[in-house]
């Protein structure tokens, strides 16, 4: 596997994680929000990803090596189909005639356990290109 692959595996690794923390931001921000522009409370938003795969491999051909990723593509993002939260909250603005108000299906919680596991995929991405830097600068002390 040529080094300048690993370069690009990690990288797409890193921009896929990057998306999925702001996505994760973003859901934290509006964990309270009642009201939005299309009407109804905020929706949680989740990143699809997908693997890319080699040419070869999509061609049909026989693969040159057990290993056939390239990567990893944000396919897009979508809105979390769960319900949202009915409190009873007669005093609030948005309340229904019944006194309950819809608010956002973020979970805090998972929100944060699902920013911890981005934040240690996008550190390994790190450090996986750091390791082929450094294998490649010895390859190219070999040479002298």
């Amino acid at each position: 596997m040529s080094v300048f692959k690993v370069f690009r595996i990690a990288a797409s690794g890193l921009t896929a994680e990057r998306l999925r923390m702001d996505t994760i931001a973003s859901n934290l921000a509006n964990a309270n929000t009642t009201r939005t522009p299309e009407g109804g409370p905020y929706r949680r938003q989740v990143p699809v990803f997908a693997p890319i795969l080699d040419q070869a491999m999509q061609r049909g051909a026989a693969p040159r090596s057990s290993f056939s990723g390239g990567g990893v593509q944000v396919v897009g993002v979508i809105s979390d189909p769960t319900p949202p939260r009915r409190v009873y909250d007669p005093q609030h603005p948005d309340a229904d005639a019944d006194g309950y108000v819809d608010m956002p299906n973020v979970n805090v919680v998972t929100e944060m356990v699902d920013l911890i596991t981005a934040t240690r995929a996008y550190e390994a991405n790190i450090v996986a290109l750091n390791s082929a830097k450094s294998m490649a600068m010895r390859a190219l002390e070999i040479g002298r």
